[in-house]
């Protein structure tokens, strides 16, 4: 005992600011890794990936060469292998990097004007059940989305995206884009999320938004036609029963808009 404490005290000593920094960003760099990955597909493969070290650790110590010389064999391709198995979560971790205000110069929500009609939009559809998803582009381009539904380019208005999710309306199925400031198409088709983790309650359009999230740092804008409740995606993350406050935060970072507050959501009607 009195030998090891004598070890971890030199080992303390030798220990410099330089050297505390880089354990720091180690460690930093592995939490990041574990939450990215927590609850989704790729922890069952970092496991099963974990129990093929085991077996090539006892191939090691108990002399079994053909199962070593397999493994070793199959060494080389593991990197390509992992690039493929975890393009969605590499997608990811860049876009969140990417994401930050130092690094980040794309195009957002420039206008206060926009955000109250997206907000005014998503809170009648809200209270009156109208299912409807509407994606705002960040930094990421979304023109392969764009090109898969119906042009529009015009100007974002409350009715114009009340005309679009209308009932019935040959526009109704799919999303709408929002992209740099304008309506660029509706009626898009978007991926839907294969996370395996998510409640089997969720429909196609709150799958279709985590999915279009997990390609890009997207804002997606999810309005519920069984219940009438607001729900956003980000970085491939859903956060359902949204208050138009927070939402607002959201799309204005923080912006108080009182005209929204004049039109009583779902949850204020009673409805459930």
């Amino acid at each position: 005992m009195r030998a090891f404490l004598e070890q971890f005290l030199d080992a303390g000593s030798r220990l410099t600011p330089t050297a505390v920094l880089d354990i720091l960003l180690v460690a930093l760099l592995i939490y990041q890794a574990i939450m990215l990955i927590r609850g989704r597909r790729a922890a069952h493969i970092i496991s099963g990936l974990g129990v093929i070290v085991l077996v090539y650790v006892a191939s090691l110590l108990l002399g079994l060469t053909v199962l070593r010389s397999v493994l070793e064999t199959l060494a080389p391709y593991t990197a390509f292998a992992l690039i493929v198995m975890f393009q969605s979560e590499l997608r990811r971790m860049l876009s969140r990097i990417g994401e930050r205000r130092w690094v980040s110069f794309g195009s957002r929500l420039q206008t206060r004007e926009v955000a109250d009609e997206i907000l005014l939009a998503v809170n009648h559809l809200a209270a009156h059940s109208i299912g409807a998803l509407i994606v705002v582009e960040r930094d990421i381009g979304l023109r392969t989305f764009i090109e898969s539904g119906v042009p529009v380019d015009a100007r974002v208005t409350r009715d114009l995206l009340l005309a679009v999710f209308q009932p019935g309306g040959a526009l109704h199925d799919g999303a709408v884009i929002v992209q740099g400031g304008r309506l660029a198409a509706a009626a898009c088709f978007l991926p839907l999320t294969m996370n395996p983790e998510l409640s089997r309650k969720l429909g196609t359009r709150h799958r279709a938004a985590i999915g279009v999230t997990e390609e890009s740092d997207c804002l997606a804008i999810v309005v519920s036609e069984e219940r009438g409740t607001i729900s956003i995606a980000a970085l491939g993350d859903l956060e359902t029963d949204v208050p138009l406050e927070r939402l607002a935060h959201r799309l204005g970072r923080g912006l108080s808009i009182p005209t929204v507050q004049s039109h009583p959501s779902a949850r204020e009607a009673g409805r459930p």
